[in-house]
């Protein structure tokens, strides 16, 4: 083959490799293009780096280990969210290590009550500990339906970080 010949295959091997990757890239934001600031998001892998500003050049600041994680977006730069955690700790991720799915995280410093039904007095489906993160499936003004590992039930919105006061989700 001559020297033309392999730089033309070269050329067409990185072409393919770039269509190969490409719709990776634009699929990973097409559920918040546009959404309002601040909303809610979650970690996508177990490993995500927390840069000091939006761009691969920042140093990453810290490594948060938790997939599903919920997690709160309050600004956007091009493909960069600013997010903060439950203890308001803040940094910059890019948009491809977030997903739409909402997941909440139990608060406070003492076993919660998953309930059967919204309600104070119905039966309990699980006892939840702080910190135990948890699929939101429904909420309905004070009361929010979380899945956690194979069980469902209600909890109470203010026992829980990732949704907002008056969101209501269905």
């Amino acid at each position: 083959m001559t020297v033309r010949g392999l730089m033309l295959a070269g050329a067409a091997a990185v072409l393919l490799a770039l269509a190969a990757v490409a719709p990776l890239h634009a699929q990973s934001d097409k559920t918040d293009k546009g959404a309002k600031l601040p909303r809610f998001a979650s970690l996508r892998s177990g490993e995500v780096n927390v840069r000091t500003g939006p761009g691969p050049r920042f140093p990453v600041d810290w490594v948060f280990v938790r997939r599903d994680m919920p997690v709160e977006i309050v600004a956007e730069f091009e493909t960069w969210r600013r997010i903060r955690d439950y203890e308001k700790t803040e940094g910059w991720v890019h948009q491809s290590m977030l997903s739409p799915r909402r997941y909440v995280l139990v608060t406070g410093d003492e076993m919660r009550l998953l309930r059967k039904s919204p309600s104070d007095d119905a039966a309990m489906a699980a006892r939840i500990e702080p910190g135990v993160i948890g699929q939101l499936l429904q909420c309905e003004q004070a009361w929010c339906r979380i899945q956690v590992a194979k069980v469902t039930g209600w909890i109470r919105r203010n026992l829980v970080w990732g949704i907002y006061q008056d969101e209501d989700v269905k």
